[in-house]
């Protein structure tokens, strides 16, 4: 008899596992190598990959125009923004800190990024490659290879830093649904002062 328990899809998944139906809006799905990572790190990696999809999947399913739209308040970024940044932030850590490996980064001009939504979906697919394969080739035993100043003790762990990259990921997806949120409640007023406009 068949199970009848949903099946939870791995978010680390290898070639061979069953490929989960992507959304219309999703480019093709990168073929990621498992690793021997410990349980404890594949676990962090497994919640911290449901976060980048979350916002990977929230921002895919926009028009250009919303994408890059910013809401009405002070310092407000846009969707196309944020997933910008969390793309930068992620490969910085992974790469740069842990590997010591460095990756090119403009973080102050990820704050004015724009573009099609089209492109920075396939930009999400590369770096999510590159970042499970940045982890695939970190020693977990080890200290980061160039470990960053002033973030406090959890940064002088190679664990430390994932578990950052983690924190970072939910603060965004929190921030990106803030922010939709505006954005959808400028939309209704703006279209309810059209109507209010209108000739009868």
């Amino acid at each position: 008899m068949a199970d009848p328990t949903p099946q939870t899809p791995d978010p680390l998944q290898t070639p061979d596992s069953p490929q989960t139906p992507e959304p219309p809006h999703a480019p093709v799905a990168p073929q990621h190598t498992r690793g021997d990572l410990p349980p404890h790190v594949r676990t962090l990696v497994g919640f911290t990959l449901v976060k980048l999809d979350e916002i990977i999947d929230a921002v895919g399913a926009l028009d250009d125009a919303t994408a890059n739209a910013v809401p009405p308040a002070p310092g407000a970024n846009s969707p196309f923004v944020l997933l910008t940044h969390c793309l930068g932030m992620m490969r910085r850590w992974s790469s740069t800190v842990n590997l010591g490996i460095r990756v090119p980064r403009d973080r102050e001009a990820e704050f004015s990024a724009i573009g099609r939504v089209a492109d920075l979906l396939v930009s999400a697919a590369e770096v999510r490659a590159a970042f499970l394969a940045d982890l695939t080739a970190t020693d977990w035993n080890s200290p980061p290879v160039a470990p960053a100043t002033g973030y406090g003790p959890w940064s002088q762990s190679t664990f430390g830093v994932l578990l950052h990259v983690f924190e970072e990921l939910c603060q965004h997806l929190g921030h990106l649904e803030i922010t939709l949120d505006l954005l959808r409640a400028a939309e209704l007023r703006a279209g309810g002062d059209r109507a209010g406009n209108d000739p009868a």
